[in-house]
C-alpha cells in the first residue's frame, strides 16, 4: 500500500459493481468500511465486544486500547499479551 491510499484503492475495488467495501472480524463485527466517496472507518474491539479503537477519514479518532506492556529480560524485549 502507498501512503494515503485507502484499502479500496489498493484492492482496486469496483464500488459500482460490488458496493461498499466491508471487512468483518471472525465474530461478524465490521472492522473496516469504505464507500465509493472515499469515506472510510476502522474499528477494533476487545474480547468482550467493546469498541476500543475508532478512526475515520474525517479525522475522528478514539483510542481506548490498553498500552503495550513490554519487559526486557537478558537483553531481549518481550511484549506481554493479556
Amino acid at each position: 500500500m502507498i501512503d494515503g491510499q485507502t484499502i479500496g484503492q489498493w484492492l482496486r475495488w469496483d464500488f459500482e459493481a460490488n458496493g461498499d467495501l466491508e471487512i468483518r472480524d471472525k465474530d461478524g463485527r465490521t472492522i473496516y468500511l469504505e464507500d465509493s466517496d472515499g469515506y472510510w472507518e476502522k474499528r477494533e474491539f476487545d474480547s468482550q465486544g467493546n469498541r476500543i479503537f475508532y478512526e475515520d477519514s474525517c479525522g475522528e479518532f478514539i483510542d481506548k486500547r490498553p498500552p503495550e506492556k513490554i519487559i526486557e529480560h537478558n537483553g531481549r524485549k518481550y511484549q506481554l499479551i493479556p
